[in-house]
């Protein structure tokens, strides 16, 4: 192949025949030359070049036992091979046999010891490298350009053998650049199209990289500040260059807000705040453990961009930083985090640790490995076998810092088999203690027409129905629940209409409730008279844009009504008087001036027609208007709530022979579409189907006998003011929540292998073994089929000495309590509600223990008790047994920290913080932990800060 092109013959020592040959004409070394011929049989790794005309010549004078001065070879002489003198590389297109032979490392330098190496020629030394199982010489090596990134006019060239690695090269450009070890470097490839490509995996070799001869390689090393030049962006240079100066203390540093990327940059500062993970990406430990042949992970990709991050922020040379670069690797890893949607800080922290875990994992090749119940087995056995065979998948950093074990039980509620698992966890989910209660807003709409609507407020069960929300209405009004009917009013039309056993978790807090009053109920009899509920929509005509002007809109306005009308007198005079009452406070009717004798008596034959109050059997004395007609059982069947099954549309007839202030028209469920509902014969109008009845206005009408304003009026009941009291919870009952018992959802049932069938079974998880660093996520977000709500339930949390002894149910070390107490480091919070809010970050620095506000690119530093709020949301914990933990308790104790400047042995200054009430030997554990020096003697200066 064109890659395989330098690589010449199959290798193949020298044959014993030469061997023999070469060893016998060397003067006087019987010994040595026996040693030759052994070596030079056995396979080696190094092969020398030497030109097939001086071989021959050597031949020769060997075959004539070195008796004739005239065939002596001379020094080896290698020219004929090189295409220049200067830079000594070979001729294109040698073959050997023809050009040159091939000589084992041992045949070489016996015969440069023996004839010497023409002055001022390099040896030619080969490789033999193994390419598809065939092991061959590589005659040709690959000569690459090396270029540094600060210097592109200047390069370097240097030869590598196919199956050298990349890390190879960098170390090479490194040495050849005088860039010290200790700098992060990496490397940059120039394709032929003239665009570059990243050299990520540095432990792959030449070959596999696909690297060719020429080909431009360029190093490049990491700015003080954690930039890479090439990262840079035009938009930020000028701001690099103004805080080129800029030394602050590390870590303290903002993230710019993207669009709506405040819920990543929390998860960010919180994450980049844990001590143990911030020094791993910091000391470049990282860079031995990316892996980049995980099916499962980002191709180091999210690591290293992770990576890029933290160096930023902890440079100190920075006051904030636009994680542009991130946010996209992001985006092209999980595609629900694409764009600039506000999302959900515990999910992309979830999603983070988990792209760094499979980033950074040990393990190259996961073995297969089958998960065992308990079977009666001690649980002590259980777990250690669990915790065994998740490390032999899952061997990482993250997996070292935040990786905890539960103990999961589940019982069969019919054959009562219980199952026993040990299962890893990444963070906790715990429960917030709710209140079965839930408070509601509704307007109630009297059949008075004189009374305005009313605003309440609510109280009733979280998980009731809405026959609870009319109970609980009827306590403030005095009307029966019976003579009500819920609906959801949106965009002036009914966008439903509810059942009385219809759940209240269908209503969402943002949905506008109107419960209406209708007409009692009352026995069915031979003489009872039926009432329909007719659903009443208001319409204003439109002029609309037409050319010819000929047609009319049709706009929806104001609020629907319900209106109980009696079906066995109903006509369509009745129907427009019963209306014209209902609207009677924000509708004025027509003066006398505005109707002609003739309308004046229709107008009264008409009133006789009209239902009279307090006439009707069923109706209520104390409810005045013509609805009190009768029973109140809505369509035909019972049901309250109207159904529109109704056929096509159609004109409403014309039937008044007086001035009309509006007219009326049956209409679908939407209020748009005309349709024919109806039959009229002598007893009046009967419906097929459930009718919705629109009022329709002609602009000018409308404008003169309907009053908006009052319309839109409304009063407030005195419960309006009425607040739920939420009492704050503490965490620890949060954690007590979370291991209760619980019986699995429907969704969701256990498979029992002793029923062979879904239970829906019990299941209670315990904390069997924490990590280092605990995430706590407090669940405030409620999510079900018909509601969604946010808790801002005020929980309590600690700042130091959270104490897990009484939850963890694994034997304890009671020598060693540390192993079950937390220190808060960090906590994401949320401000807002469902669909909009921000998040922010309190973080205590692990360098100072000082703690600070991160509000997106703003930083500033906070006192603990500002740390609690309704708006706590991620807790992350710092167990007190981890190294870093013991040494920063003393800066963050009760007082303020004090910050002393100590000089060990003369050795350089160590800056710590300790408390005010620390004793000597406090300071010393922790320079012994800094340091490893045991403090035996304190000397302190003065007033001066040593």
């Amino acid at each position: 192949s064109e890659l395989e092109a330098g690589i010449t013959v199959i290798y193949n020592p020298c044959p014993a025949e030469v061997n023999r040959k070469q060893c016998s004409a060397a003067p006087d070394n019987g010994g040595e030359a026996g040693d030759v011929r052994r070596k030079s049989e056995i396979g080696a790794e190094r092969l020398f070049l030497v030109e097939r005309h001086w071989y021959k010549q050597w031949e020769v004078h060997v075959q004539g036992g070195g008796r004739d001065p005239s065939t002596f070879p001379g020094c080896i002489n290698n020219a004929e091979l090189f295409e220049d003198q200067v830079n000594w590389r070979l001729k294109k297109g040698l073959v050997e046999g023809e050009d040159y032979v091939l000589l084992p490392a041992a045949a070489w330098h016996y015969l440069v010891s023996w004839y010497g190496l023409e002055h001022g020629q390099p040896p030619i030394e080969r490789k033999v490298v193994e390419l598809s199982s065939i092991q061959k010489v590589e005659v040709y090596p690959v000569e690459l350009l090396l270029i540094q990134h600060s210097d592109m006019d200047t390069a370097h060239t240097a030869q590598f053998n196919h199956s050298d690695s990349i890390d190879l090269v960098l170390r090479t450009a490194q040495e050849q650049f005088l860039v010290s070890p200790q700098e992060e470097t990496r490397l940059w490839i120039k394709n032929a199209e003239g665009s570059f490509e990243r050299l990520c995996n540095t432990r792959v070799t030449v070959l596999d990289a696909a690297l060719q001869t020429g080909q431009v390689v360029i190093m490049e090393t990491r700015n003080k500040d954690g930039t890479w030049p090439s990262a840079q962006l035009p938009a930020t240079s000028s701001a690099s260059e103004e805080d080129e100066d800029f030394q602050g203390q590390p870590g303290i540093c903002g993230l710019t807000n993207l669009g709506n990327t405040c819920f990543m940059n929390s998860a960010l500062q919180c994450l980049s705040n844990v001590p143990q993970l911030t020094n791993y990406f910091l000391k470049n430990r990282y860079l031995e453990e990316l892996n980049f042949c995980n099916p499962l992970g980002m191709k180091g990709e999210i690591a290293e961009a992770y990576a890029d991050l933290v160096k930023q922020a902890w440079s100190g040379h920075h006051r904030s930083i636009v994680p542009h670069v991130f946010k996209t690797k992001v985006g092209h890893f999980a595609s629900q985090f694409l764009g600039y949607q506000q999302h959900d800080s515990q999910e992309l922290l979830s999603f983070l640790l988990d792209g760094l875990h499979e980033d950074l994992n040990r393990v190259k090749k996961k073995e297969y490995v089958e998960l065992c119940d308990a079977a009666g087995r001690p649980d002590q056995e259980v777990a250690r076998e669990a915790w065994q065979n998740h490390r032999r998948r899952n061997d990482s950093v993250i997996v070292d810092t935040f990786h905890g074990l539960f103990k999961s039980t589940v019982v069969c509620p019919d054959c009562g088999n219980v199952s026993v698992t040990f299962d890893p966890f990444c963070y906790l989910s715990v429960p917030l203690p709710v209140t079965h209660k839930r408070v509601m807003e509704v307007f109630f709409v009297s059949m008075d027409p004189r009374r305005k609507p009313e605003q309440h407020r609510l109280v009733v069960p979280k998980r009731g129905k809405i026959s609870d929300l009319c109970v609980a209405l009827a306590k403030h009004t005095g009307v029966s629940p019976e003579r009500m009917m819920v609906a959801d009013v949106f965009s002036h039309r009914f966008y439903k209409i509810y059942q009385l056993e219809e759940s209240l978790s269908s209503i969402l807090d943002r949905d506008d409730i109107f419960i209406y009053e209708v007409s009692g109920r009352a026995a069915i009899g031979e003489n009872s008279r039926e009432d329909v509920v007719l659903p009443i929509y208001l319409r204003e005509r439109t002029p609309a844009r037409d050319y010819n002007n000929s047609y009319y809109g049709l706009m929806l306005f104001g609020h629907p009504l319900l209106v109980s009308v009696p079906r066995d007198r109903l006509s369509w005079d009745a129907l427009y008087h019963i209306l014209l009452y209902r609207l009677s406070r924000y509708v004025t009717r027509p003066s006398s001036d505005d109707e002609d004798d003739g309308d004046e008596k229709a107008d009264l034959e008409d009133k006789d027609n009209l239902p009279k109050p307090g006439h009707v059997a069923g109706g209520s004395s104390q409810d005045p208007g013509p609805e009190q007609a009768g029973p109140s059982s809505g369509v035909a069947g019972g049901s309250r709530a109207p159904v529109d099954n109704s056929p096509g549309p159609s004109h409403w007839p014309q039937r008044a022979r007086r001035k009309h202030l509006f007219t009326l028209q049956t209409v679908n469920s939407n209020g748009t579409s005309d349709r024919s509902t109806f039959n009229e014969d002598t007893h009046g109008v009967s419906f097929s189907s459930q009718p919705y009845i629109a009022i329709d206005w002609e602009p000018e009408m409308k404008k003169r006998y309907y009053d908006e304003v009052e319309a839109e009026g409304y009063v407030k009941h005195d419960c309006v003011g009425y607040v739920l009291k939420k009492a704050p919870v503490r965490l620890q009952e949060c954690i007590e929540l979370f291991t209760t018992t619980e019986t699995l959802e429907k969704e969701n049932p256990w498979y029992c292998p002793n029923c062979k069938q879904h239970q829906l079974a019990t299941k209670k998880l315990d904390l069997w073994m924490l990590p280092e660093t605990l995430i706590i996520h407090l669940k405030r977000f409620s999510y079900t089929k018909f509601s969604r709500e946010k808790l801002d339930t005020l929980v309590e949390f600690p700042i130091r000495d959270l104490d897990f002894s009484k939850f963890v149910i694994k034997p304890q070390n009671e020598s060693a309590p540390e192993l079950y107490k937390y220190d808060l480091i960090a906590v994401s919070n949320h401000y807002g509600g469902l669909r909009d809010g921000h998040y922010t970050t309190f973080a205590c620095n692990k360098d100072s223990g000082q703690w600070h506000y991160f509000d997106d690119n703003s930083v500033s530093p906070v006192t603990e008790n500002q740390i609690e709020s309704k708006a706590a949301y991620v807790l992350f914990y710092q167990r007190q047994d981890v190294p870093h933990a013991r040494r920063h308790r003393l800066s963050r104790g009760y007082c303020s920290p004090v910050l002393l400047y100590c000089f060990l042995l003369g050795k350089k200054r160590m800056e710590i913080f300790v408390d005010m009430t620390c004793t000597t030997g406090d300071v010393g554990k922790v320079c012994l932990e800094q340091t490893g020096i045991r403090v035996g003697k304190w000397v302190v200066s003065g007033h001066k800060r040593y």
